[in-house]
């Protein structure tokens, strides 16, 4: 039988076991570049089969929220380099996670970056609700329509960003198309308007995702290149009421480029859509499994067990935990995560979590 421990090869990559540490945005990316207590705190993650970085912005026009890392200058390529060293030093594999906001995001956010960087998505609607920025909780604001010209770019953005990420030490990206962030947008009916090739049938809508995992994949490889995806996942003002049909599509569109593993965020009662989008997508399937209030626990590996997926990804409690796979292996016990210190700050929360004593 399978276990969680076993070690498993990720098409071409070896991971010593099948916890993948999940991507969680910290804002401690002071300047937008990573730092040496960003090197440490995932340095710290490395007994994960797999780390996923936090997401981290294609260009300037991608950033979404206050202190979060890129990938599109020398200097962010450079800083990361001893992120990933530090993380392989240990004995690690770490994808970055690349993440273009879309019309998540504020002007304030990105007013000290020089150009036109309002936040923009494939249709002029306003999300509900409001985005925390350096200045307090702010409306979010109505997005530009990306022209066509527009989508191209941020599609060239994304493959520019995972040229960048492999010239950082990065094993591979991971594309963020959940949680209502930019290839989210395009895919959801609610923020996707369009009636040209970029919406309209479920076809035109998934064409996004399609043409941008297909870039990074000609890029950097399909080895090297992932997806996340959050079917049915109400984030960020998404709304996805019949989302079956449409990301199976999307799933036997992607499965010939044979990427390195799809990555799942289930959402509440969509267990039968997992196994359904499993079947049809031959890689790898990483899955975040719908816990309601809980954290992922121990409870939840014997859906490597038993088949259901390959990898499963943690997030508040490798936040909190960074020997994870030794303490998940001894049941425990386990830190608890501290909320308030999720995002910004210094290594209170960050880098303090204690380590089981040997």
């Amino acid at each position: 039988m399978t276990t969680a421990f076993d070690p498993i090869d990720l098409a071409g990559t070896p991971l010593a076991n099948r916890i993948a540490m999940a991507p969680m945005t910290r804002s401690r990316a002071v300047g937008r570049v990573p730092n040496e207590l960003t090197a440490e705190y995932y340095a710290q993650r490395a007994s994960a089969g797999l780390i996923i970085t936090e997401g981290v912005q294609p260009s300037a026009a991608g950033q979404g929220y206050p202190d979060t890392p890129g990938l599109h200058s020398a200097e962010q390529i450079a800083a990361w380099r001893t992120v990933t060293d530090a993380v392989h030093a240990a004995g690690g594999r770490i994808f970055a996670q690349i993440m273009h906001a879309g019309r998540i995001g504020h002007p304030s956010v990105t007013a000290d970056q020089p150009g036109d960087l309002h936040p923009a998505g494939p249709s002029a609607i306003t999300p509900k609700g409001q985005l925390f920025t350096a200045e307090g909780m702010k409306d979010f604001t109505t997005p530009r329509e990306l022209t066509a010209d527009g989508i191209h770019e941020a599609i060239a953005d994304y493959a520019t960003a995972a040229r960048n990420a492999v010239e950082a030490g990065f094993d591979g990206v991971e594309l963020h198309g959940a949680n209502g962030y930019l290839i989210h947008q395009f895919l959801a009916p609610n923020t996707n308007h369009r009636t040209d090739e970029w919406g309209g049938s479920e076809e035109n809508r998934n064409r996004f995702a399609v043409e941008v995992v297909t870039a990074v994949a000609e890029a950097i490889g399909p080895e090297r290149t992932a997806l996340r995806l959050s079917p049915g996942g109400a984030v960020n003002d998404i709304e996805e009421p019949e989302p079956g049909a449409q990301y199976i599509a999307l799933a036997e569109a992607l499965e010939p480029l044979g990427l390195a593993y799809l990555h799942l965020m289930e959402a509440q009662g969509r267990r039968d859509l997992t196994v359904e989008l499993r079947k049809r997508f031959s890689g790898a399937l990483v899955l975040n499994p719908f816990t309601g209030e809980r954290p992922t626990g121990v409870e939840e590996l014997e859906l490597i067990e038993d088949g259901t997926a390959d990898l499963l990804s943690y997030g508040a409690l490798f936040l909190a935990n960074p020997d994870l796979p030794a303490r998940l292996k001894a049941g425990g016990p386990f830190n608890t995560p501290d909320p308030a210190a999720f995002f910004g700050g210094d290594q209170r929360g960050y880098t303090d979590y204690p380590a089981l004593a040997v």
